[in-house]
């Protein structure tokens, strides 16, 4: 069995994203779709709502200094919804992004975020406010997202997390990769046809 690295706890400075219903095209605009792999697209995510701040005399929180190297986004209500795109997590991990705790996601966006190893852990609203105004008021101060005692933690505080737990389990186990997965059992897949009645007739034929 290929072991992937675990991922069991996240930790480092974060980064506090105000607002509710913020979609894939907000993370990575469509024109960036064309792109033959996924490697430059760190430098492209938010790429919209940064030249607009930039325009209206802001400072995005993914343009801030402060946040520099940031390794946890904390996140309110629906996060990544809208279209599919699986380059929308991928912007984020390449951009440096190593976990995600929200009070809600889009499902195909975390689907698309445990296939990489990006973890997608779910506040309550309360928490979620809590944790994004301790973030503003301390840029500086370290969060941990913790799979394994389901806990975030930030400045002293100990929050609870929810995870679905069979996806927790493929996290802590380094078995997050489904494709990994699926090919490892190609072989057991592959011997199972051949002792199939229905399926050595079709194979004689």
């Amino acid at each position: 069995m290929v072991s992937l690295q675990p991922v069991v706890t996240v930790s480092g400075t974060a980064i506090a994203m105000e607002g509710d219903d913020i979609d894939t095209d907000r993370i990575i605009p469509a024109r960036h779709l064309k792109s033959l792999s996924f490697d430059a697209l760190g430098r492209f995510v938010f790429e919209g709502d940064r030249r607009n701040a930039k325009a209206a005399g802001q400072v995005h929180p993914f343009d801030a200094p402060e946040h520099a190297g940031a390794r946890v986004l904390v996140a309110g209500e629906n996060f990544g919804c809208g279209s599919s795109r699986e380059h929308a997590p991928q912007a984020l991990h390449r951009w440096g992004i190593r976990a995600i705790a929200a009070v809600s996601f889009g499902e195909i966006f975390r689907g698309n975020s445990a296939t990489i190893g990006l973890p997608c852990v779910l506040l309550t609203p309360e928490v979620s406010a809590e944790a994004r105004a301790a973030i503003a008021a301390d840029p500086t101060v370290e969060v941990t997202v913790d799979l394994e005692a389901k806990q975030l933690r930030f400045g002293g505080t100990v929050r609870p997390v929810r995870i679905n737990e069979s996806l927790r389990q493929r996290f802590v186990s380094g078995s997050w990769d489904s494709l990994t997965t699926l090919a490892e059992g190609s072989g057991a897949a592959a011997e199972l046809s051949r002792r199939l009645p229905y399926l050595n007739h079709w194979h004689a034929a």
